[in-house]
């Protein structure tokens, strides 16, 4: 047998050429040998990825804050430039609305009809105050020159609102120290309630409350009006409080019920009870 070529080595080259052969791994590529469309899809993707993780950084503090249900700021227009706020005096050339004299005193008798549940607290931040939301048919709706509105119906004369502003007109010369004063600016915003929530020549007949707010400082008044409606003589119930916010002119919440909803007069006793400022 010649060297090298005995029985073993001969087994050894049959058996190696019998297994199947198994190609070289490829070389790396490199980056010029890369597809181009391969590398546009992959900065495609990169950049998508991108702008998805921008976008919630940029907006996440612009999702809103859930308010509590106890809660309801409603914001409204403000009035006009061409239409100026009215003023609780009358101008030179109006009469002035004959009032009857203000009792120093008188307790909210309980009006008629059924108070609407109370479904939470009005704050209205841009006057101070706060004062109760009412159920449906009450609803928040737009109404200037007033801050916070809640109305039933149209808009329109005569006027079913609960509505929160700073007193109308020119502020008092000096900050009211006393509770006639508060007094009289009650009646002055009342008289200002007639000419612009009534009928023209509608009149305040009595007085149905006169009393301190139940907290802090300021004045609620209670009235009715009679009014001419369709041809018809008419009654409402109407109340206005005035409360001290550390201003010279203090903070109004008036509300008017005509007769056509009669049967939500009650609620003057509930916003009489509850008006706060904040």
């Amino acid at each position: 047998m010649r060297a090298g070529g005995g029985p073993g080595q001969q087994i050894a080259q049959s058996l190696q050429r019998s297994m199947p052969q198994i190609p070289p791994p490829p070389p790396a590529r490199r980056l010029g040998d890369i597809p181009v469309r391969v590398v546009y899809l992959a900065g495609a993707v990169v950049a998508t990825v991108v702008a998805v993780l921008a976008v919630f950084v940029v907006f996440s503090g612009d999702v809103p804050t859930r308010q509590g249900s106890s809660d309801q700021v409603v914001r409204v227009a403000p009035a006009p430039s061409a239409s100026p706020t009215p003023s609780a005096s009358p101008t030179p050339s109006e009469t002035p609305i004959a009032l009857p004299p203000v009792p120093e005193s008188k307790g909210y008798a309980t009006l008629s009809g059924k108070a609407s549940d109370v479904t939470g607290t009005i704050t209205d931040d841009n006057v101070g105050i706060t004062y109760p939301r009412l159920d449906a048919p009450w609803q928040a709706r737009s109404f200037p020159p007033f801050s916070i509105a809640q109305r039933i119906g149209e808009v329109a004369v005569p006027h079913t609102v609960i509505a929160s502003a700073m007193f109308p007109g020119e502020s008092p010369a000096q900050k009211p120290d006393s509770n006639a004063d508060y007094r009289e600016i009650a009646a002055q915003a009342a008289r200002w309630s007639l000419s612009t929530q009534f009928p023209e020549g509608a009149t305040l007949d009595e007085w149905t409350a006169s009393k301190k707010v139940p907290v802090g400082e300021g004045w609620t008044l209670g009235y009715k009006v009679t009014y001419t409606f369709d041809g018809a003589e008419q009654e409402a119930q109407a109340l206005v409080a005035v409360v001290e916010v550390g201003k010279t002119k203090p903070a109004m919440l008036v509300a008017s019920i005509p007769e056509t909803n009669k049967a939500r007069w009650r609620d003057l006793n509930t916003l009489a009870a509850r008006v706060r400022p904040i």
